[in-house]
């Protein structure tokens, strides 16, 4: 058993779907999950229809319509008989989007962000399960939230792996190409969650441990892993191989190519997971698996835009120890903040976090009550690992620098 998972870019066009038939062709698709994104930028087109729900509602039909032609026009690129199936069912998705906006009586921003979201993914899924059938590639389509259960955490929700693995090991037959929906889930209620974003490579590895799979391939963009995202830094080179280890900490500090959770179950296995380019198939890529060096052994570049730097410091000088600190991670966890760098002193204590809840605000006035707090907002976080002095120098070059944490294999530095 082999879990394939194409991203929305490699799925964002009617020649993007074709391209991932002929990958089928070349590979074989005997024994295959095949785990889907939403196609191109639909997550970002839904995101809008989600902020005009709550905030622009005269603009809420225009940005759904132009998710529906958007996957019209795929749709007419794909299949020349108009009368096929495939556009009933499509346009039942999008009817059951509609009738939620109309009808949700939920307040809560999260719950109808991921009801909302997931059409993207249900979807494209359906478009590619029909595409492949209607060329000969026989493949079922799957629900993967009658699979994965969670918690109701929306937007971020946790799996339950005993209900997921029973779920799975019941109901999958292992025989036949099956294709599922990346990102997805479903809580107790069977309302569906969603597992943060780029939770597609997440949802392949959920399914490999499940399965017990042979490998997990993410079909990406890219070569494979680089050592530096292309779009900031010069000269990104490939890393033919890695370990599991070196991959969790890359994922942990944000490198994309791989979300953060993915590899731990696959570790858990000594499942390889292989990083490809669905534009070159017949490449190597990247291969990510146990006791392996890493190849070439050069630093590697991660940049988060756009976090927030909090610094605190005590009112009347006391010391920041356990209790204030246990205050400050309760108010944290409260406000759904994810850390990506702490560091303190006798008296301060200072944060980088991304506010990818929008609650920023309210942490800060419960934070005022009892500290000094000063917060720089859109600054950058860049962590390098396997650093020398020489690309550290260079990195600092005409930045004011904010924070700066360095241990033996790793610097953070956060600059405005």
């Amino acid at each position: 058993m082999q879990i394939f998972k194409f991203g929305g870019a490699s799925v964002k066009d009617a020649d993007s779907v074709k391209n991932l038939a002929n990958i089928l062709k070349l590979v074989g698709h005997k024994n295959i999950l095949i785990v889907v994104s939403a196609m191109g930028k639909t997550t970002n087109a839904l995101e809008i229809v989600i902020k005009n729900y709550f905030e622009n509602k005269a603009e809420l039909n225009s940005a759904v319509q132009d998710v529906i032609k958007y996957h019209n026009s795929i749709l007419l690129d794909l299949f020349e008989n108009e009368s096929h199936p495939i556009f009933k069912k499509v346009t039942h998705l999008f009817r059951e989007l509609d009738d939620f906006l109309r009808t949700n009586k939920s307040p809560d921003y999260n719950y109808v962000y991921d009801q909302t979201i997931s059409y993207g993914e249900l979807v494209a899924t359906t478009i590619i399960s029909a595409y492949l059938n209607n060329i000969g590639i026989k493949n079922d389509w799957i629900d993967a939230r009658t699979h994965i259960k969670t918690d109701n955490y929306y937007r971020r929700a946790n799996v339950n792996w005993e209900t997921t693995q029973q779920n799975i090991t019941s109901s999958f037959d292992k025989k036949t190409l099956n294709i599922t929906q990346g990102f997805l889930g479903s809580d107790a209620n069977n309302f569906t969650t969603t597992l943060g974003r780029e939770g597609s490579d997440y949802t392949a590895a959920i399914y490999a441990y499940c399965l017990n799979a042979e490998s997990v391939t993410i079909w990406k963009d890219v070569p494979g892993v680089l050592n530096a995202d292309p779009r900031y830094f010069d000269n990104a080179q490939l890393l033919h191989q890695i370990s599991y280890e070196e991959a969790i900490e890359l994922a942990f500090y944000g490198a994309s190519v791989i979300h953060p959770k993915t590899l731990q179950p696959l570790q858990r296995k000594e499942i390889p997971l292989f990083v490809k380019s669905f534009l070159n198939p017949k490449d190597d890529g990247t291969r990510v698996g146990k006791g392996i060096t890493l190849q070439p052994n050069v630093p590697c570049f991660i940049l988060k835009k756009n976090q927030v730097l909090i610094s605190l410091s005590s009112l009347d000088f006391s010391y920041i120890v356990e209790d204030n600190i246990s205050d400050i991670f309760k108010l944290l966890h409260t406000y759904k903040m994810k850390v990506d760098v702490i560091q303190n002193s006798a008296i301060s204590f200072s944060v980088c976090l991304e506010n990818s809840f929008n609650n920023l605000e309210k942490l800060l006035q419960h934070l005022k009550a009892k500290f000094r707090v000063t917060c720089d907002e859109n600054v950058s976080l860049y962590t390098i690992r396997h650093y020398n002095n020489e690309v550290l120098k260079h990195l600092e070059e005409d930045k004011t620098v904010l924070l700066k944490q360095l241990t033996q294999e790793t610097v953070q530095i956060v600059t405005k």
